[in-house]
């Protein structure tokens, strides 16, 4: 397993040092086979070692090829010659004081991405980055106001899920038992429609039954609206989806997240009626943040309802988390209630989402790696 550091006062774990051998995480079988077959590998067992190292990997959270004891030695150290099995680098870790936790990590080109580790009663959620910074600039995201640097590859996607897991201690649960990391939300850093193959390659890898092996209908994969690819991930992921919706007319729409300008809210919600997998047991979640006097009226929330009617839908209503420089205020709890209370009574349900995090900046729209600006500033 990687060496342990600490940062702040907590143990976490440390990624392999930057290497030119082929990172095994993250490729699909085929290519894992592929790689192996150049390597050295006969044909007839590739399919079988490829099983092997799998299980490695995504089982039981190996790192070494040492520790893979079903292999060989003079295999082990064939394999040690030309790959590796590297994780992004933990730079921080922080513990919100309601148990929510934030890494900063750092990938290929020293770039950093945010993860964050949410436990709740019934599940733990991981909110997971798809992209270092993002393209769509929503002016209530804190990440909008960071620009996009480049997509994350498969290796750096999955990646984030094997950090926390480490962290967490979740290898080898046994099958029954409750797992920490029961879901998984692109939710995080970037718009993963923008980075599309690379989440589908990395989101069935956690699919896997042999693998990670996390159910489809608990990975989310939530989108601003990128129309093309609605129907696409559909057909090649078959995740959830939720859309980051939070107005009710296109012009507003348009200053909260300006791809509407593209995809308006009529485009959009012929796409979520056309999403192949639409049904009452796999409702389409619309984002709704609730901004004080932008987005939050009776009027919005009767217009909410009508233009969704007819698509299986749950609205998860959004305090607004600020950040510096915000300019935004978040609605009143009575203002969010009252709204909810619309919403609910057109036969929608429509939970209130507790921050999380907030004393991190782990919380919905507040990621952003500063380290990004100053790596900027220092360029120039």
């Amino acid at each position: 397993m990687p060496t342990p550091i600490v940062a702040d006062n907590l143990t976490v774990p440390r990624s392999e040092p930057a290497s030119d051998k082929q990172n095994l995480i993250g490729l699909s079988r085929d290519a894992m086979r592929d790689a192996l077959i150049a390597a050295g590998t006969k044909e007839k067992q590739a399919k079988m070692r490829v099983g092997q190292i799998w299980g490695w990997i995504y089982q039981k959270g190996v790192s070494d090829f040492a520790d893979m004891t079903n292999l060989a030695k003079d295999y082990r150290a064939m394999l040690s010659e030309h790959f590796t099995v590297s994780r992004p680098e933990v730079v921080t870790k922080q513990v919100s004081a309601d148990g929510t936790r934030k890494y900063l990590l750092r990938i290929n080109g020293g770039h950093e991405v945010e993860t964050v580790y949410i436990p709740e009663t019934d599940r733990g959620t991981l909110c997971i980055s798809s992209q270092v910074g993002c393209t769509l600039t929503c002016s209530f995201c804190h990440t909008g106001t960071q620009k996009l640097v480049r997509n994350l590859t498969p290796a750096e996607i999955v990646g984030q899920i094997l950090i926390a897991r480490d962290d967490l201690e979740e290898w080898d649960t046994p099958p029954g038992d409750k797992r920490k990391i029961s879901n998984i939300v692109l939710m995080g850093m970037g718009e993963p429609l923008y980075n599309f193959e690379n989440v589908r390659d990395a989101m069935l890898i956690a699919m896997d039954p042999e693998g990670i092996s996390l159910s489809r209908r608990r990975i989310t994969l939530s989108t601003s609206g990128v129309v093309p690819e609605i129907e696409r991930a559909g057909r090649e992921i078959g995740c959830m989806i939720a859309i980051s919706f939070h107005a009710t007319d296109d012009a507003t729409r348009d200053q909260l997240v300006p791809i509407n300008k593209r995809w308006n809210i009529n485009a959009l919600l012929q796409a979520l009626r056309d999403y192949p997998r639409l049904s009452n047991s796999e409702r389409i979640t619309f984002e709704y943040v609730m901004l004080k006097g932008v987005n939050d009226t009776d009027a919005d929330a009767h217009r909410l309802v009508n233009l969704i009617r007819g698509i299986p839908a749950k609205i998860n209503l959004i305090p607004f988390n600020p950040w510096p420089g915000a300019p935004y205020e978040r609605s009143s709890n009575n203002r969010i209630h009252a709204f909810g209370d619309i919403v609910n009574a057109a036969g929608y349900a429509s939970p209130i989402r507790k921050p999380r995090g907030e004393d991190i900046m782990a919380a919905c729209g507040q990621l952003k790696s500063e380290t990004e600006r100053g790596r900027r500033e220092k360029v120039r």
